[in-house]
This record gives C-alpha cells, structure tokens and sequence, in this order.
C-alpha cells in the first residue's frame, strides 16, 4: 500500500447485516475514524466498523469510477466480490492493517 495510493473499501457490521463502500486517500485512518464513531452518518448509525475489501488506485479518478460502479451492484454481487479475496469475511484492519479487533462498543 502504497503513500499515494486512494482506496475504495466495503466496511460492514458485526452481524454483516450492512454494507457501506467508501473511498479514501488513507485507509488506516479512515477505518479507525468508522470504529471511533468520528465519521457521522451512514457508518455510524449502522455500525460500521470491519473492512471487509479494499482496492486501490493510482488516481483518485479511477478510485472515484470504481466507487460509483460498486454502488450500483447488487448485494449478492458485491459479496461475491469481497469473498474472492476476504472468502471467510474476516476483518482485514486486523489481518492486513495489523489493528486491533473491531470492539463495537463505542456507540
């Protein structure tokens, strides 16, 4: 992961109950603000807080495309999606950000 790559990501809940796709120039970061309760809205309210899926881009244009076109695939798509490389969904801020377990109970 590279310091200038921008990021497209599917954060979900604890019962994978919801899915969110977000974009961001730094994804550590993002996903701790989603687990902190720090980004109002959507995450928040739904509880967002396991990264389930990233990707990332060169250019904010192409991670742009890519958000908007997840968005509009169906559910069973975008899980199909997440499980070809997460196939157990497990929290990839642990597995591959090295952070701690999402606790769930900042809210």
């Amino acid at each position: 992961m590279g310091s200038d790559d921008y990021y497209v990501y599917m954060m979900s809940n604890k019962g994978r109950t919801t899915l969110y796709i977000g974009i961001t120039s730094g994804l550590t970061k993002r996903v701790l603000q989603h687990r902190s309760g720090e980004t109002s809205g959507f995450t928040k309210r739904y509880r967002c807080d396991r990264l389930l899926y990233f990707e990332s881009f060169a250019k904010p244009s192409e991670a742009i495309a890519r958000e908007k076109q997840l968005k509009r695939w169906s559910r069973a798509k975008k899980e199909a999606l997440i499980q070809t490389k997460n196939p157990r969904f497990e929290d990839l801020a642990v597995s591959v950000l090295g952070l701690p377990p999402a606790a769930s109970a900042h809210r």
